[in-house]
Formats: structure tokens, sequence, C-alpha cells
């Protein structure tokens, strides 16, 4: 839980710094900081269930390769 924490203060500073930088805008900065990771889970859970649909059925198409 400790990774996932520190990984949400991450990607929030770094939305927050990048849209200060082109802005000059704490607001602007702030709102991107809050809205852009929100959004960017929303994507990522409707990634993860197309990927659950179609990617299971392509690894199982494909023989298992191992290193030659």
């Amino acid at each position: 839980m400790t990774k996932t924490i520190t990984f949400a203060i991450m990607h929030f500073t770094i939305a927050f710094a990048v849209t200060y930088l082109i802005t000059g805008s704490f607001v602007l900065g702030g709102l991107i900081a809050v809205i852009e990771p929100a959004v960017n889970t929303v994507g990522y859970f409707f990634h993860e269930k197309v990927w659950q649909k179609y990617g299971k059925a392509e690894l199982a198409a494909k023989p298992l390769k191992y290193f030659n």
C-alpha cells in the first residue's frame, strides 16, 4: 500500500509541476493534478477490461516460447 500511496503522490506532484511550468497558474496546476490522475484511473480500469477480454485470447493462441 505504501508503494501505491507514494506513486500517487509522485503522480500528483508531476501533474501539478508540469501544468504550473506551462501555465504559471497554481489553480490550473491544482486542477490538473486532481483531474488528470482521476481520468487516468478510469482509463486504466477500461484498459484492463479490454486487456482481459482480448489479451488472454491472444496469449492462449500463441505457443509458449522459452529463451533460445
